[in-house]
């Protein structure tokens, strides 16, 4: 093993590669050659591990290993590093195209460009969820905790509800459990009196943010929200994202919505990263600042706390049966949100062909960078 990284190091490192961190999930494994094989930081057993933990929890699963390697690596700070250097790129990025989306929307062009990227969202979504589909519902009880939050979100029944109905039928339902893998730290402790620290400034910036301006408290809030319900990934916090930022609280329509996540899908980094379109549209610089934090934060603070304690935890059939049941209402809800998305489309022949095309290309594997640049070349010249 190599000698400890310094947090400068681990910030550049992660940095870098957020600047190419297309693909979600599809990053773990450029982040494993880079932290085990190339700097060799880790043990391969240790990042597995990790991976496993940062799958079970709430928050972006890339955006989690690049923390969890930090925390590994050099403690709390090395965390923090790891995580913010890996996440700056695509908020930087995303601010960029939230500015240049505000001032050119109404041109022609562009929403000829949003015409068909909307398709193709409903295309990555349908895709999300007969992936997720597909990997998570591995028996018939599983099939109708799934069908039954796609029927309760549909009804407009608030996702958190849902999900907790889920995870108390994970109990009654489902007695398979995952292999329990335990988290092998490379760092036996770290200080808590920084994680208590941490804590206590999240609370205090809720209250800051409550006497300053009630609309960054609001957009603060709901973004911690959505992220501690984030199972599974960043897709799967689409569905409380969708019902909260656009039914709920009428920030923005079903269409401009769409046009956030397309975005989102041609910046680097998590799908998440929406929050900070959405931030930006509401209440500029300062509102993506708040969104982008806070989408990330909670589910960051979460893994730091967790991991001395995983090994416990994942051997608690209680734990594991009341997660299942949750991942599979995430596909429910999915389901759901592919539907709700698809009603927001005029479809027309150009829209149903570009969107049935991105999905069976997304199936065969087609990077999606790919997808999205053929499909702006398409729109422009056929929508």
């Amino acid at each position: 093993m190599n000698e400890t990284p310094t947090v400068r190091n681990l910030f550049l490192s992660f940095f870098r590669l957020g600047l190419t961190a297309f693909g979600g999930p599809a990053m773990i494994a450029h982040i494993r050659t880079m932290v085990v094989e190339k700097k060799q930081w880790l043990e391969d057993s240790t990042f597995r591990s990790g991976v496993t933990l940062c799958q079970m929890i709430p928050g972006a699963t890339a955006m989690q290993v690049t923390a969890y390697v930090g925390l590994q690596s050099n403690g709390l700070r090395g965390a923090a590093a790891s995580f913010i250097g890996f996440g700056l790129p695509a908020f930087l990025i995303m601010m960029a195209l939230s500015a240049l989306y505000m001032h050119t929307r109404t041109l022609p062009v562009t929403v000829s460009c949003f015409n068909g990227l909307q398709a193709i969202v409903v295309a990555i979504v349908a895709h999300a969820t007969f992936t997720f589909g597909r990997s998570w519902l591995t028996n018939w009880q599983g099939a109708i905790i799934a069908l039954l939050a796609a029927s309760m979100f549909g009804f407009g029944i608030h996702p958190i509800l849902v999900i907790l109905i889920a995870a108390l039928c994970g109990f009654g339902f489902d007695s398979q459990q995952p292999a329990a893998v335990a988290v092998v730290s490379k760092r036996k402790s770290y200080d808590p009196k920084i994680l208590v620290y941490l804590l206590s400034s999240l609370t205090t910036a809720f209250a800051l943010l409550f006497l300053m301006r009630r609309e960054w408290f609001d957009l603060a809030f709901l973004m911690a929200r959505i992220d501690l319900f984030a199972f599974g990934g960043g897709f799967s916090s689409l569905p409380l994202m969708f019902n909260e930022v656009v039914h709920r609280h009428d920030w923005m329509d079903g269409l401009t919505f769409l046009n956030g996540i397309a975005l989102g899908q041609i910046t680097p980094g998590p799908i998440v990263i929406t929050a900070t379109f959405i931030g930006y549209l509401r209440d500029g610089i300062a509102g993506a600042i708040i969104a982008t934090i806070f989408i990330f934060l909670p589910s960051f603070l979460m893994l730091v706390t967790m991991v001395p304690y995983y090994d416990r935890l994942s051997h608690s059939p209680y734990f594991n049966r009341a997660l299942r049941g949750v991942l599979y209402s995430f596909v429910g809800l999915l389901l759901s949100v592919t539907i709700r998305f698809a009603l927001n489309i005029s479809w027309d022949l150009p829209r149903i062909f570009l969107s049935s095309g991105a999905f069976a290309t997304l199936l065969f594997g087609v990077e999606l960078h790919w997808i999205i640049l053929v499909g702006v070349v398409f729109s422009v010249l056929a929508l």
